[in-house]
């Protein structure tokens, strides 16, 4: 993967499943790869090396404006 890469839901260790930048619109930033590890900028500004044979899905976490779209009012249909 390139450099600036973005992506989500982040394996920390090999085969337990994606735990970082889970949640709708979080992205972390691929800003560094040295020997077996890569340096990932996290949502919350952490940087944290990973190791490169754990697995990640490019790109953002769909759906994300759905805090901004209006629900109507209490008690009302639609």
């Amino acid at each position: 993967m390139p450099l600036g890469m973005t992506m989500h839901n982040i394996e920390t260790t090999l085969g337990r499943g994606g735990q970082l930048a889970r949640a709708t619109g979080a992205v972390a930033k691929l800003i560094a790869k040295e020997g077996k590890s890569a340096a990932l900028k996290l949502p919350s500004r952490e940087v944290r090396l990973i190791s490169k044979n754990c697995s990640a899905t490019v790109e953002q976490v769909g759906n994300v404006g759905v805090n901004q779209k209006s629900s109507g009012r209490a008690g009302s249909k639609y």
